[in-house]
């Protein structure tokens, strides 16, 4: 019986010196794989081991590697260079749309569900769009739109996504907790699983938000965690190729170091 408990525990060592649980190695392997999301994905389900090198290491090297100056931005400031709801979180941020739920204040009528994206933009130009007058300052990206077809309405579903940069000294966060609003009960974070604010219920949500997203002010909601992740939903209206063509932002998002992170290479700035 020791005999065989000694052959486990001499297994187990070597498996920690095994050249997969090196970092030097990973590094170079993902370095080659363009720090491929989905294989990323894979290698941290293989063992524990790899999953906590993962949270350690390798979900903040490719969030760098994929969105180098947005992480850059993001991290700016930031102690000793953390990004609240860790790098995991961040990660499928960048690469995963969350779908929708049925909310108080958001009648979707069922949940559709969530998948990853090939590519998706984030622009600090659409985050302001997200902010009011007096919260203006923060720091926050948001997403493009990913359009779902909802086949029997008339509208189509937008889900979008987003992240403020140093959320405990934004003045966002403060507003919502001089408001001394509650969270909400019935949702959490779809990246770390913290507990949400409703911005609708807040009555944070300012009119440019609607703009930006082609919405009836009544027709969108979204949240921010506690960690400063946001993600809403919205109706998308269908515009006229005359309404569609007076977009009073697009000049901005013209001057605005808006980034793509495209899933089989790194961001690049369009």
């Amino acid at each position: 019986m020791s005999q065989r408990r000694r052959l486990n525990s001499n297994r187990v060592a070597e498996s920690d010196d095994s050249p997969i649980h090196n970092e030097t190695i990973l590094r170079l392997v993902f370095d080659s794989m363009k720090w491929d999301v989905q294989s990323l994905c894979q290698t941290a389900s293989v063992d524990r081991t790899l999953r906590a090198l993962a949270k350690r290491l390798l979900w903040k090297e490719m969030c760098i590697y994929r969105a180098p100056r947005m992480i850059g931005s993001l991290m700016d400031g930031a102690p000793n260079g953390r990004i609240g709801g860790e790098w995991e979180a961040m990660a499928k941020l960048l690469f995963y749309c969350c779908g929708c739920n049925p909310t108080r204040h958001f009648r979707s009528g069922q949940s559709y569900p969530g998948h990853f994206m090939k590519s998706s933009r984030f622009s600090k130009t659409s985050g302001r769009s997200f902010l009011t007058r007096r919260c203006r300052t923060d720091l926050l990206y948001v997403s493009d739109l990913c359009e779902h077809e909802i086949r029997d309405r008339g509208d189509d579903l937008g889900v979008f996504r987003g992240v403020f940069g140093g959320f405990m000294r934004s003045r966002t966060r403060a507003c919502l907790i001089t408001k001394e609003l509650e969270v909400d009960e019935g949702v959490r974070c779809p990246f770390c699983g913290g507990r949400v604010w409703s911005m609708t219920a807040a009555r944070l949500v300012p009119k440019s938000a609607a703009r930006r997203l082609g919405t009836m002010e009544n027709g969108l909601e979204y949240f921010v965690c506690v960690n400063g992740h946001l993600h809403g939903s919205c109706w998308l209206v269908h515009l006229s190729s005359d309404e569609d063509g007076n977009d009073d932002d697009d000049e901005d998002d013209r001057e605005d170091d808006r980034n793509q992170i495209i899933m089989g290479r790194p961001g690049t700035l369009v």
